[in-house]
């Protein structure tokens, strides 16, 4: 199946000249869907990626990684931004391009020694999932890899993560 045939692309969203790699059309398409899971599991198997969480980073982390958890065997766990969540939790903050943003998770979600699979949409930059690597390494969880459905290649986010494996179903 041509995944990037599901996948709409709208200029000039959300400032001009971004082209916005927009999902949604994706996520509507029942076969499209079953098939963008089914494929990331096995590719995740294969690549014997064993982990006992998948973690998601929000929101459209949410999206792919709950049902990627269950393909598994792994529990799922949110990073949040602040005020989402609402037990004590740990924090990190990051550097955006104009300021910094932060992300949280449950202490309680992750005990040390965990294996963590981080999943999101889309790599662009890298600095979302790299932050999250790093809240994860502070609890400390080993970090087995990444699962991302798309990757925009021209921007080289895969240069900022640590030296894990890697899975994306689609590149631009």
């Amino acid at each position: 199946m041509d995944l990037k045939s599901l996948i709409r692309d709208i200029p000039d969203f959300p400032k001009p000249g971004i082209l916005f790699r927009d999902i949604t059309t994706l996520l509507r398409h029942p076969e499209g869907l079953r098939y963008t899971i089914d494929l990331f599991a096995q590719k995740i198997l294969d690549a014997q990626l064993k982990a006992d969480y998948v973690v998601g980073i929000e929101s459209r982390g949410f999206m792919f990684g709950t049902p990627l958890a269950y393909k598994i065997g792994a529990g799922f766990i949110p990073v949040r931004k602040p005020g989402k969540l609402p037990a004590a939790v740990h924090s990190i903050e990051y550097q955006l391009e104009y300021g910094t943003d932060c992300l949280q998770v449950h202490q309680d979600a992750l005990n040390p020694d965990s294996r963590v699979l981080i999943v999101d949409d889309l790599i662009a930059t890298g600095g979302t999932a790299k932050a999250t690597a790093q809240l994860v390494n502070k609890i400390g969880c080993q970090l087995v890899g990444f699962g991302f459905i798309i990757e925009l290649r021209d921007l080289q986010g895969r240069q900022n993560l640590p030296d894990v494996p890697i899975i994306t179903l689609v590149e631009y």
